[in-house]
């Protein structure tokens, strides 16, 4: 086998095709607190900022109308996508320091947003877990600073 020749560096985008497209640009907007790179107003598909991404590419959530074709020649289906455990999709983590998860929890009981917290004590991680709108389980992650383990 010849050599790759290439090292992936990070993550450019997610990309969810949507049962409730107004709800879920709604919910990555004024729940998790992520910025629409441009007016999603009507749009088929909403581009939110998650971070600086990697040489110029920002990290980005694509919402998509199921039913409008993608780029990478995916396909539209006039059917709603699966969610939950009937889609391949598990989960979504988006990353956050570890001292501003309190206010995630303190901002989700505001809300009366069901949640749940896991700790993944083999790698120094807490995740604050929720669903959005059409299902998904969308986890807020962050690494304990205190954490005394090999580099992960």
């Amino acid at each position: 086998m010849t050599e790759r020749g290439f090292t992936v560096r990070a993550l450019g985008e997610i990309a969810i095709r949507c049962i409730d497209h107004s709800a879920m640009v709604a919910f990555y907007r004024d729940v998790i607190g992520l910025a629409p790179m441009r007016d999603p107003q009507d749009a088929p598909i909403a581009f939110f900022r998650i971070a600086d991404g990697f040489e110029g590419h920002t990290a980005v959530l694509a919402l998509f109308r199921h039913d409008i074709e993608g780029a990478g020649r995916a396909g539209a289906n006039d059917q709603p996508p699966a969610t939950g455990p009937g889609s391949s999709l598990h989960h979504i983590a988006l990353s956050l320091p570890w001292k501003e998860q309190d206010a995630v929890i303190a901002w989700y009981e505001e809300l009366g947003r069901d949640y749940q917290v896991e700790t993944f004590d083999w790698v120094g991680w807490r995740g604050v877990f929720t669903f959005d709108p059409d299902g998904n389980t969308v986890e807020l992650v962050a690494k304990d600073p205190s954490w005394k383990g090999s580099t992960a």
